[in-house]
């Protein structure tokens, strides 16, 4: 009798069809709630949330005094000012900010005379405390979906009040050794007998993997103890390898017993070592026939399983690096440290690594959830320059860093969600965004350190939205613009408007302190419109000065209570549970590197942006208006 493989299938054709046939019979992750201490280097099944801000109180970031600020205007060097004892409070790093306090002054610029203190220098409102929110606030995103959760961002979770998190439930693969010859490891086999150490070796795999192995007993060659193996193993396990028993030899029973308990796609791929691999499965779980030589059962797990466990566990299954990396901005760093930069890193249209520095505070553990890689600064070394080569070691796989669409503009959760969308539908789409503003946007563009910008930028003169800064800082084109929604802005106030705010030139009343975003976000130039549009000046704003990052920071201050108003979106409003009086209707866009524009990457994102699960989740947040 002649045996023959049934198939000779091209291994990319086979693993592709598998897959297909996989999910459409229904394989996806499945998910447990565990304890979030108990989550280290799980995968999230669902974007997770943060349930408070934190830091949830005013603290002190330095040892010194705690004051109003406004009692130290003018003070300089040649003219301090005196502080007496019921001016000002002693705090330690890490203290509540005394009620009536907004600002502190580090101890070493504190000069003692008897009872009082002198200054010689004033201070800014909010400078040295880490305000409410200042990591994470309440409602924020802090993983998206099939995201690792890594030991910063367990840390992110507990601060933001996240106790338990669903997670991706770590897939059982049953593995059956089969062989009349195999023995159990011992250290005196028999001539003739085969230790059976396969099964440990794909169980180290198989962990690596995030799965977890079930070694069943060795089951002889005979056709119906393997059959029975595998029905038994299938309705115990999530997945099936059967090791040996996958040739055409004589005794070999694997694809009749695969044909049996479920249906065979594929007996026999075109690879070598590995050619008698079995693709199979039983509703939607896979089962697999995997050659006894150690190596060619390595080579099938590795090119067959581990694109499905891929599937079943939201992991990428890849390895780190180290890149030569393209400073995207100047990045200073003390003589007297060795220090270690968390960074964004992206891609540009030349091929090129682009780092980005993240947010290098101590106590902002967010940053580490976000980074990409790490940049190594050596002791007596001053930074770098913008454009200078520096290596970075990656936290994420490199072919990650090399699928990530890199957004650099305004803050909105859209973007956030978007992302979140992206994951559930493709693990492999990554998308890396900065909040650095509007005008940050349409400076990265230019610079190449982006595909994206997110845009929302007022012309005072006409009213308009984005197009005429693509026209002054585009004159030569290069871009494009994609229309993204229409939301609205306005001031937020604690609900209830205690301090009866009712439209912007309210805000210079005595007695109503602002909080406002950063220099080039597009709410912040709404603001400068608003001011000169009422005949203010920056100075009429007792708060202008401080400054936040995010729609949901501003709408923290608020909600807490240290500020009275901040212009933002309606949507960070709801969050918070704050009142919300309309100023404008705006445009928030995405300005697009004309040479990324038709890649894979910007489309798949376009193609979220217009979906209809985008529109549900807008709809749910409030203030939002898609274009069609």
């Amino acid at each position: 009798m002649k045996y023959e493989y049934l198939t000779n299938e091209d291994l990319d054709i086979a693993v592709e069809s598998y897959i297909a046939v996989l999910k459409s019979e229904g394989l996806a992750p499945k998910s447990e709630t565990i304890p979030v201490f108990r989550a280290a280097g799980r995968i999230t099944a669902h974007a997770v949330y943060a349930h408070i801000c934190a830091p949830h109180y005013n603290a002190s970031a330095m040892d010194g005094i705690a004051l109003m600020a406004n009692v130290t205007f003018g003070a300089t060097e040649t003219t301090p000012v005196r502080l007496t004892e019921d001016q000002f409070i002693q705090v330690d790093t890490g203290d509540p900010m005394p009620e009536g306090t907004d600002a502190v002054v580090m101890i070493e610029d504190v000069v003692r005379d008897g009872d009082d203190v002198l200054l010689y220098g004033a201070a800014t409102p909010w400078q040295h405390v880490r305000q409410i929110g200042e990591d994470v606030c309440a409602g924020d995103m802090i993983l998206p979906s099939y995201t690792e959760i890594t030991p910063a961002a367990l840390g992110a979770m507990l601060a933001g009040g996240v106790l338990e998190v669903d997670v991706v439930k770590a897939p059982v693969v049953g593995i059956i050794p089969t062989g009349d010859e195999i023995v159990p490891p011992c250290s005196d086999p028999k001539p003739g007998d085969i230790i059976e150490f396969n099964s440990t070796i794909f169980s180290g795999i198989l962990e690596s993997w995030g799965a977890e192995p079930r070694v069943y007993p060795i089951t002889k060659d005979i056709k119906e103890e393997i059959i029975n193996a595998v029905e038994t193993a299938v309705a115990e396990c999530d997945a099936v390898i059967i090791n040996a028993g996958s040739s055409a030899g004589r005794d070999d029973y694997s694809s009749l017993a695969v044909s049996t308990v479920g249906r065979m796609l594929y007996h026999g791929i075109a690879i070598k070592p590995g050619k008698p691999a079995i693709l199979g499965y039983s509703q939607n779980k896979p089962i697999l026939g995997v050659p006894g030589y150690p190596v060619s059962g390595i080579i099938v797990l590795e090119e067959i399983l581990r694109p499905v466990i891929e599937i079943m566990t939201g992991r990428n299954l890849h390895r780190q690096t180290v890149i030569k990396a393209s400073l995207g901005r100047v990045m200073t760093s003390p003589l007297k440290y060795r220090e270690f930069v968390r960074a964004r890193v992206g891609i540009n249209e030349k091929g090129e690594y682009i780092a980005t520095p993240l947010n290098r505070g101590a106590g902002v553990v967010t940053s580490f959830v976000k980074a990409d890689g790490i940049i190594d600064i050596p002791q007596d070394c001053e930074g770098y320059e913008a454009g200078d080569i520096v290596d970075v070691t990656l936290l994420r796989p490199q072919n990650d860093i090399d699928n990530t669409l890199t957004i650099i503009g305004s803050h909105d959760p859209l973007i956030d969600e978007i992302i979140d969308v992206l994951r559930i539908s493709d693990i492999d789409s990554v998308v890396s965004s900065s909040h650095v503003g509007s005008m940050g946007a349409i400076m990265a563009i230019k610079r190449g350190e982006a595909q994206m910008g997110a845009i929302h930028l007022l012309d005072e003169e006409t009213g308009a939205y984005n197009d005429s800064y693509i026209a002054r800082y585009f004159p030569n084109g290069g871009v494009k613009l994609e229309k993204g929604v229409k939301r609205v802005q306005g001031i937020m106030v604690a609900k209830g408007n205690p301090k009866g705010i009712k439209e912007f030139k309210d805000l210079a009343r005595e007695g109503i302190s602002y909080v406002n975003r950063q220099k080039g976000a597009g709410t912040r130039i709404l603001c400068d419109f608003l001011l000169k549009e009422n005949g203010m000046e920056p100075s009429d704003l007792y708060g202008y000065e401080r400054e936040e990052f995010t729609h949901t920071s501003v709408a923290a201050q608020i909600a807490s209570g240290t500020a009275d108003a901040g212009l933002g979106i309606y949507s960070a409003a709801k969050t918070y549970d704050l009142d919300f009086i309309p100023v404008c209707d705006e445009e928030y866009d995405f300005l697009i590197d004309e040479k990324a524009y038709d890649s894979e990457k910007v489309q798949k994102f376009l193609s979220a942006l217009r979906s209809d699960e985008i529109k549900e989740r807008l709809s749910r947040m409030g203030g939002y208006e898609t274009w069609n």
